[in-house]
């Protein structure tokens, strides 16, 4: 029987193929030797055992008894790995594995290597310490800003590693918006903003020896098919997120709830060294955008930011965040992600 490691390591080398055959330009492994886009980390880090108690639930979701009802019956019905019970702290936390953290990214560059494609560049994910904290219950530190600074410090054995490796870093930190209506659903605004200020310190000083040009930060307000009448408004964030020490910020623009958002960048520009990656893809709807509607989503990207050289064309989040979490096919998403390189390239013959 062929084992995990072996499958994850074609996988990636599939991936990387239809990447180069759907236009992409600039490469990643898909996370392909991951459960989840952060609960992988308890396989490298020290100190999780056991399940934390559940997390709580949506409040955008909660907020609509049927489709919340009808929601958990859709993922009953298939196998998926869940986000909702992760474990919990019991002890000191460390990187213990760098090997695997090694492992895959050298996998990921065989799988460039050999697919014999040219890409621009390829980037790595790493999540936010702040995603870590809020969803794995701390039954060790007993101290909010110890324990977000230990998993920070755990984690920059990762950020470092990618940029070693001569890969972008994109720190995955939906904590930055999602946390809003989920940990913080029930409290002040200004009880959040502290909470991001926190991550947001914490993030700096992991990342503060790395070159800013090779991090850029993906914020998002879930990847969930959901309401998201709940979320906190991208301005309230926005001052605070332009403060990471990072050159980009990927955005969810594409998603009916904060295509609007994009003019904000207007009133709160990106500092001068920083560029946007605009989500101009929805990753939760089996709709394939028309080129002419992604194209029109960068142009506007490009109206608020000023300079198309400053903007580039990603998704609003991943496929999938957590094995057999997604809603959208996969022929279904190369299909998007073709449309989206035939939009960038309208955008391109108007912009440049």
């Amino acid at each position: 029987m062929m084992g995990l490691a072996q499958l994850a390591s074609e996988a990636t080398h599939e991936v990387i193929a239809r990447q180069h055959a759907a236009g992409i330009d600039i490469a990643n492994n898909g996370e392909q030797a991951r459960e989840a886009f952060f609960l992988y980390v308890r396989h490298r880090l020290s100190g999780f055992t056991g399940e934390s108690t559940p997390r709580k639930p949506w409040s955008d979701v909660e907020a609509y008894p049927a489709f919340a009802q009808a929601t958990k019956a859709s993922f009953a019905s298939r196998p998926n790995v869940s986000n909702r019970a992760p474990p919990a702290v019991v002890s000191a936390i460390a990187h213990q594995a760098p090997e695997l953290n090694t492992a895959e990214i050298e996998d990921f560059l065989a799988a460039l290597e050999q697919s014999g494609a040219t890409f621009e560049d390829a980037f790595i994910t790493a999540p936010s310490p702040g995603v870590v904290t809020a969803a794995f219950a701390d039954r060790f530190y007993e101290d909010e800003d110890a324990y977000l600074d230990a998993v920070s410090q755990a984690l920059r054995v990762e950020y470092e590693a990618a940029i070693a490796h001569g890969l972008i870093l994109q720190i995955d930190a939906p904590d930055l918006a999602m946390e809003r209506h989920l940990t913080f659903a029930e409290q002040p605004l200004k009880t959040y903003l502290r909470f991001v200020e926190r991550v947001v310190t914490a993030l700096n000083r992991a990342l503060g020896a790395l070159p800013r040009d090779r991090v850029r930060i993906h914020v998002c307000w879930g990847n969930y098919e959901g309401p998201h009448d709940r979320d906190v408004a991208l301005t309230a964030v926005l001052p605070l997120l332009l403060e990471l020490h990072a050159g980009g910020l990927l955005l969810s623009l594409a998603n009916p709830r904060h295509q609007h958002e994009t003019a904000v960048l207007r009133d709160i520009p990106l500092r001068p060294d920083q560029y946007l990656v605009a989500g101009v893809i929805d990753p939760l709807t089996n709709f394939v955008e028309h080129p002419e509607v992604v194209a029109e989503r960068i142009e506007r990207a490009v109206d608020a930011v000023g300079d198309p050289a400053r903007v580039l064309a990603g998704t609003d989040c991943g496929f999938d965040t957590a094995a057999g979490m997604g809603r959208v096919s996969a022929d279904v998403a190369w299909a998007k992600l073709r449309a989206m390189r035939e939009g960038a390239e309208l955008a391109s013959r108007r912009l440049f």
